[in-house]
């Protein structure tokens, strides 16, 4: 039996919980504050370690990008494990993670020391990533999809801008030879209160409805599904998610030997990898040396880092206001053309420009804007609605295991490209993989806005 359309005005008719959806959305989204939190937090810690530890570019690099390593393996691991232990389960796992690294780090007496506490850190990172869009696209009625997914990318935008103005506050504690042996530690360690607070979230959230019929629980999914959509609606989904999952059979990579999926599986990865080949954590681990390269040092290092904050935040909010408007395909071709253009301008600036006023760290601001549109929220909110209901955490974490990958590969790399090439090289090389995104999206990518999970299913077979 094919898939019967439930339209948007339906489920905007039926007396579902908004609250409730919202509330519950929020709770998993916690876990892109963390993502946005932990990974940002080493822009104002690794200056001070590499005058603790001596570091070598290289080994800077490498303390920067440990953390990806260990959320590639995360990543990895979610898929297999939310699938058998359900997403609520280990998104709790990946909490405790975030804590135990924060305090291994903040008491790191050795450098060696330090990379392994942050691989711990990324395997929490890494499920969380995964798991924590992946629970709102099965919670999420279609027509709201799109803004409560987007609510993961606004969650990383609160993350690294709070960790400015945390890193801020705790070097004005002391001088500088305070801040090389110990403000680093507290940098670090203060990276564990929202850890600790996101544990406490959790604990009321159910589990996803769609995990539960998987694991033949079908009248708690029930439960979950009616304070959602209202009993009408929930009666449906249930039908459709229970045929979706009798159709298929279990998550393995062998699956993906159907073209369809097949297809499905490499738009989702080469997505991911575009997300980070951009450029964007470049900016975001390294932002104190670029933007001083650019010509804010400081007084005007404030005032950017203060409009980083405020071009995040606009930017998400314009997104999830036009996701479930315009579509995904829409906002990611103007988003990515825009990048595109803007990176240009910043090569010519750093090139023409040097280091001479505020031209080339606006322009920056305003591509952070342009990213926080489209590819920030965008590709998480698409890459969790392609993949079939009984292997949705398999492909998930598939995908963004390569997003991982291409995060560690610009994070690794970029100091070493930028102290040889410079930053209008540096900068150019981005341009061309907005371009290269541009083309992709334009030639392959499918609009899903307005789609039930189960019709976007069908779509691809």
């Amino acid at each position: 039996m094919g898939i019967v359309k439930v339209t948007s005005d339906e489920y905007k008719e039926q007396k579902g919980n908004l609250f409730f959806v919202i509330f519950i959305s929020c709770a998993a989204a916690f876990g892109g504050l963390l993502y946005g939190y932990d990974t940002a937090v080493i822009s104002g810690a690794i200056g001070l370690m590499k005058v603790h530890f001596n570091l070598s570019p290289t080994m800077v690099g490498f303390v920067v990008s440990s953390l990806l390593l260990g959320g590639a393996v995360g990543v990895l691991a979610s898929g297999k494990l939310s699938d058998r232990f359900g997403r609520k389960s280990i998104l709790l796992l990946a909490a405790s993670l975030f804590v135990v690294s924060a305090i291994m780090q903040a008491l790191s007496s050795s450098i060696s020391f330090v990379i392994i506490s942050r691989i711990i850190g990324g395997l929490g990172i890494g499920m969380a990533s995964v798991l924590s869009i992946t629970y709102i696209s099965e919670i999420a009625p279609p027509h709201m999809r799109g803004r409560l997914g987007s609510l993961y990318q606004f969650a990383v935008a609160v993350g690294i801008v709070s960790v400015y103005f945390v890193n801020d506050y705790i070097l004005s504690i002391g001088e500088d030879a305070w801040q090389n042996s110990t403000g680093w530690r507290y940098i670090i360690g203060a990276s564990g209160i929202p850890a600790l607070l996101f544990l406490l979230i959790l604990s009321p959230v159910p589990e996803s409805p769609r995990w539960l019929v998987k694991a033949n629980r079908t009248l708690e999914a029930m439960d979950i599904l009616i304070k959602i959509n209202g009993t009408h609606i929930a009666r449906q989904e249930l039908y459709h998610i229970e045929q979706s999952l009798k159709e298929n059979q279990p998550a393995s990579l062998s699956l993906f030997k159907e073209a369809c999926l097949r297809k499905a599986l490499l738009m989702g990865i080469l997505l991911a990898a575009f997300q980070q080949l951009v450029g964007i954590n470049a900016i975001i681990y390294y932002a104190p040396q670029v933007f001083e390269a650019a010509g804010a040092r400081g007084d005007l290092s404030l005032l950017v880092t203060s409009m980083i904050g405020v071009a995040a935040f606009l930017g998400v909010l314009c997104s999830m206001w036009l996701i479930d408007r315009i579509g995904r395909k829409a906002l990611l071709l103007i988003g990515t053309a825009g990048m595109a253009v803007t990176q240009l301008l910043v090569s010519f600036g750093f090139h023409f420009q040097g280091t001479e006023g505020l031209t080339t760290s606006l322009l920056i601001v305003f591509y952070l804007f342009l990213f926080n549109i489209s590819m920030g929220p965008v590709v998480w909110v698409v890459i969790s609605e392609i993949f079939p209901n009984h292997a949705r955490g398999y492909a998930m974490s598939i995908s963004t295991f390569f997003l991982w990958v291409a995060n560690w590969f610009v994070s690794q790399f970029f100091p070493i490209l930028w102290n040889k090439a410079g930053g209008s090289f540096t900068f150019l090389f981005f341009m061309v993989m907005c371009l290269a995104s541009f083309l992709f999206i334009w030639k392959w990518v499918p609009e899903t806005k307005g789609k039930s999970l189960e019709e976007i299913e069908h779509m691809w077979k």
